[in-house]
């Protein structure tokens, strides 16, 4: 079997509260995003299920990738789930807040769902995946979702961007998760995520916000100098994904993307056309 996980973005990132527990309390929407990995599983060729990595680089241990962790977890949960080989091709970037890693594992629970006809309903999955990571529960579901608590209370997102172009950049910074969420201070937001999303995209500017951008521009300069080069070459909106370092821009119109795009010709970038 073969898939292909595909990548996410937020629309807004409001960090409300940090729990008793170490983490935070968020509202965010999350919209996937066409910018896809591959990933294959077979049975195994000997008796004991492997990783094998291709692509970007991968820097770690093949037992200490969500793939093969999120692997391990089904057979755990399901005795009827044998010795698999993976292959996993890595194109989204790292460290850019897409949420490559978590959608690769989510994507293996369903693989190992249908491979091996266990029957499990995407609830399951999703609470099986949200063990393995706060965002990992979302690509189970993979349409665009309002998320709070840590990121894994779902409920439905009134916003749709099929038809538009995305232009993602993503330069060689790479922002710890970790080190953003120290950095930032939590509070309610103004608005209501659901009221600005609810506008046309021209108007989320200066409404629809992340609150890790404040903090990780004034780390990295560059960063902010990418999103105000996006919204001046005609985005309708420019943002941080996540905790980055990824920016994104949406255009209304895929021959402004590309030209916009013509400027990042030495930095890692995509243009995407949005299908959810």
């Amino acid at each position: 079997m073969i898939t292909f996980p595909n990548a996410k973005i937020n629309l807004g990132l409001n960090i409300v509260a940090r729990r008793p527990d170490g983490y935070h309390d968020i509202e965010t929407v999350f919209y996937p995003v066409p910018l896809c990995d591959a990933l294959e599983i077979v049975p195994a060729r000997g008796g004991c299920t492997t990783l094998t990595c291709y692509g970007n680089k991968v820097d770690c241990p093949p037992e200490s990738n969500l793939v093969m962790k999120a692997c391990r977890l089904m057979q755990q949960h399901c005795s009827e789930v044998g010795p698999v080989d993976i292959y996993l091709y890595k194109h989204i970037p790292d460290g850019a807040g897409l949420g490559g890693g978590s959608s690769d594992a989510a994507h293996v629970l369903l693989m190992l769902n249908a491979m091996f006809a266990l029957g499990l309903s995407k609830q399951e999955l999703a609470c099986m995946a949200a063990a393995l990571g706060a965002d990992c529960a979302f690509f189970i579901y993979n349409h665009p979702l309002m998320a709070t608590g840590i990121g894994n209370v779902f409920s439905p997102a009134q916003v749709n961007l099929k038809g538009m172009t995305l232009l993602l950049v993503k330069p060689e910074v790479s922002v710890s998760t970790r080190e953003a969420y120290a950095r930032v201070t939590p509070a309610p937001a103004p608005e209501a995520l659901a009221t600005i999303l609810s506008l046309p995209v021209s108007q989320w500017c200066n409404r629809l916000k992340n609150d890790f951008e404040p903090s990780v521009y004034a780390q990295y300069p560059s960063l902010r100098s990418i999103k105000s080069a996006i919204e001046q070459a005609g985005a309708l909106y420019s943002c941080m994904s996540g905790s980055g370092s990824s920016i994104f821009g949406i255009f209304d119109s895929a021959i402004m993307a590309e030209q916009a795009a013509r400027q990042f010709a030495n930095i890692a970038h995509f243009v995407i056309t949005l299908q959810a």
